[in-house]
């Protein structure tokens, strides 16, 4: 089984990532049971933006495309920024809504038979509101969103420390992050065994 996570940090390598370090606790579970995990840090990639697969001119998007075609688990983990998710992963939905339109083989949205879950770090408040946005969005491509399938941390309202400056609310994250992967992998092989198949025509 295969996991490709998509990084939606504005910083771009090698700067240290309070997202990616929350990531890092559900990629490591995912391992454990023998999952082969591809993090991405978009930020680091050309991908411009749009809502087509492929833009041609250095786009960098279609081998993430491949990537998300070769993986059966997908996690966004991204910070909050003004109780919103951040605009790399925006931009990650709006070229993922091509994949409204794509088919496999048998005639099935693409993201049929593939499971998502959503990470969020932040100083600030809205860890909720961005897991509904990203959720609700893969939804709609067509993944499935297992309950508990997110994990996240943030200080609460107004401003304050970052994930890497204090050990506040750590271990509850954590076990949510464990939970999470858990509840990734279950889902991912109850759909490999049982599929979803093409919709009525």
């Amino acid at each position: 089984m295969r996991a490709v996570v998509l990084h939606c940090t504005l910083k771009k390598s090698p700067e240290r990532s309070n997202t990616e370090l929350l990531s890092a606790v559900v990629e490591n579970e995912l391992r454990e049971r023998g999952v082969e995990v591809h993090p991405i840090r978009v930020v680091d990639r050309n991908v411009p933006p749009g809502v087509v697969t492929d833009l041609g001119d250095g786009d960098e998007w279609p081998a993430i495309h491949e990537e998300l075609l070769r993986s059966e688990i997908l996690v966004v983990a991204t910070p909050t920024w003004v109780g919103r998710p951040s605009s790399i992963a925006q931009r990650v939905l709006e070229r993922m809504d091509a994949m409204i339109s794509e088919q496999d083989d048998e005639g099935r949205p693409v993201a049929y038979n593939r499971v998502a879950g959503v990470v969020v770090t932040g100083n600030e408040d809205g860890a909720h509101h961005v897991i509904s946005e990203v959720a609700g969005a893969l939804g709609d491509i067509g993944y499935t969103v297992p309950g508990q399938a997110w994990t996240y941390w943030n200080m609460g309202p107004g401003p304050g420390p970052s994930f890497t400056d204090t050990d506040h609310g750590h271990e509850w994250s954590v076990t949510t992050g464990k939970a999470m992967a858990a509840n990734l992998y279950a889902v991912a092989e109850a759909l490999a065994k049982n599929p979803i198949p093409a919709p009525p025509s």
